[in-house]
């Protein structure tokens, strides 16, 4: 379960952030998971408030928002909403497509609290 990995990333970069703004802590997460990325939602659902365990993010809030892959074919310049990695054009059958979205793992924002 890579997720857990990850999460902890996720953990770190967020206290570490916030100890830069010297927060006493973080009251929401926002996170984009894009549906190509590999992560599984159950898992880095489990995953984030075990890597948020003991540390400023321990009570925030977390959103997931999840998004939807969207590709382009640099032949026909048609988008379309790929199915997986393999992305052929549906439209005319190129292979000279690439992604739009849907390969994201972001912290879009974090909220805290200062003294």
């Amino acid at each position: 379960m890579h997720e857990l990995s990850i999460a902890v990333q996720i953990a770190e970069i967020i206290t570490e952030e916030a100890a830069k703004a010297e927060a006493l802590t973080v009251t929401k997460v926002i996170l984009e998971i894009g549906s190509l990325s590999g992560i599984e939602a159950d898992a880095i659902e489990l995953a984030v408030p075990e890597a948020f365990r003991n540390t400023i993010c321990e009570n925030a809030a977390v959103e997931y928002q999840y998004i939807k892959a969207r590709a382009v074919c640099e032949s026909c310049c048609n988008e379309f909403d790929p199915i997986d990695h393999y992305k052929i054009c549906p439209f005319c059958n190129s292979l000279y497509t690439s992604f739009l979205k849907g390969k994201e793992l972001n912290i879009k924002s974090f909220d805290i609290v200062k003294p």
